[in-house]
């Protein structure tokens, strides 16, 4: 939106004799300058963390509705199968088997359940044919809707073979309610799987959440830069869909004194850039290793790359390649102002087409007052 302005404009010379003989005019001018432009920068810096916060909290979301979404549905469908099995239970009672075969039954459906822990992963081409072998024996042994029962036996690692063992314990009258009271306990199993793995997630992204913001921790503390960059993919795991990430880590690092927070941002600022630079394909490499007695952090993406004539600029504030509307110009600006600043590190660029590489260098030992907690 423009609106008509006014602007007054002085000549050099005429300004010049102003601030010569109008002392201490200099000094406030200069120090408006700078303290307005201090704020400024406090200002869109503040609103850029904000805008990154919001849309990993946007992403988190997303990630956390999708594991909820499911559990919700596996314990629906749990509920249905274990009534299921509760009435296939009470057919296969109306047959009056002697103890012996009840327990010789009961024991099949705990083999039955240990199996499901055990099935191999079996690719495409194996799950059809081992589809298809189960259900040509449930058609011969008299087995309805055959193709519905068949999927869940191959998911459990279920063959022909060991369906050969249930029809000589129980025989061909109560095959059918057998088989069916089986393949409940195994969709059973399977549902609570499932519900695990969906709340484990839940779990996972939300200490991952609690890693990232360090809000239960001390600003100032020991921490595993791996920690961190892991908390920070996580974060940031919907950016980077299409992307194929590659981590090189060294494990024997040691922990390093820092503001973990802080470091988040630095890494949520380089990864988003290359994630950008990228543009939903490619290759992002985290690199770490040491060097000397700094722990060394490599970035990598498989980019377009930082034309020659601006790398020396990128860390400018306000400096920016991205359209109007589309950058602030401080993502890395506040990268290197933490990198450096407040860790006494140091940020280096070097980028070619297809291969640009920001390595952040942070010191092992504590170059603070503070002292660092143990994190």
């Amino acid at each position: 939106m423009t609106k008509p302005s006014r602007f007054y404009v002085m000549g050099a010379e005429c300004f010049s004799q102003i601030m010569n003989e109008w002392f201490p005019m200099p000094v406030h001018l200069l120090e408006g300058l700078f303290i307005g432009g201090q704020r400024t920068r406090e200002a869109i810096g503040q609103r850029e963390r904000l805008l990154a916060l919001g849309s990993l909290t946007a992403g988190l979301t997303h990630e956390l509705n999708n594991p909820a979404a499911a559990a919700v549905s596996a314990t629906s469908a749990l509920r249905e199968r274990v009534a299921g099995m509760r009435s296939k239970l009470k057919m296969l009672a109306k047959g009056k088997y002697p103890r012996a075969s009840w327990e010789a039954l009961v024991d099949l459906q705990q083999r039955a359940v240990e199996r499901v822990a055990k099935a191999p992963k079996l690719d495409p081409i194996e799950t059809s044919d081992a589809e298809d072998a189960v259900s040509d024996w449930l058609e011969d042994h008299g087995c309805a809707d055959a193709w519905q029962l068949a999927p869940v036996f191959v998911q459990a690692g279920l063959d022909p073979e060991w369906l050969d063992k249930v029809f000589d314990m129980v025989g061909p009258e109560m095959i059918e309610p057998a088989l069916r009271w089986l393949n409940y306990t195994v969709e059973t199993e399977l549902l609570m799987n499932e519900i695990e793995d969906s709340t484990t997630r839940v779990t996972t992204l939300v200490g991952a959440a609690k890693q990232y913001s360090q809000l239960d921790r001390a600003p100032y503390q020991v921490v595993d830069v791996h920690d961190l960059l892991s908390s920070t993919l996580l974060m940031m795991s919907v950016k980077l869909h299409g992307i194929t990430i590659v981590k090189q880590y060294d494990k024997t690092l040691p922990k390093i004194p820092a503001y973990a927070a802080e470091l988040n941002q630095v890494w949520t600022n380089l990864i988003d850039n290359a994630a950008q630079a990228m543009n939903g394909s490619g290759t992002l490499t985290i690199t770490t290793k040491r060097d000397d007695d700094c722990v060394l952090v490599e970035i990598a993406d498989t980019g377009p790359g930082i034309p020659q004539d601006i790398q020396k600029r990128i860390f400018e504030p306000f400096f920016t390649t991205k359209p109007v509307g589309e950058g602030t110009g401080l993502g890395l600006d506040i990268a290197w102002r933490i990198v450096v600043n407040k860790h006494h590190g140091d940020v280096t660029v070097e980028s070619v087409p297809g291969d640009t590489r920001f390595q952040v260098r942070l010191p092992i030992q504590s170059q603070n007052q503070e002292n660092p907690e143990e994190s």
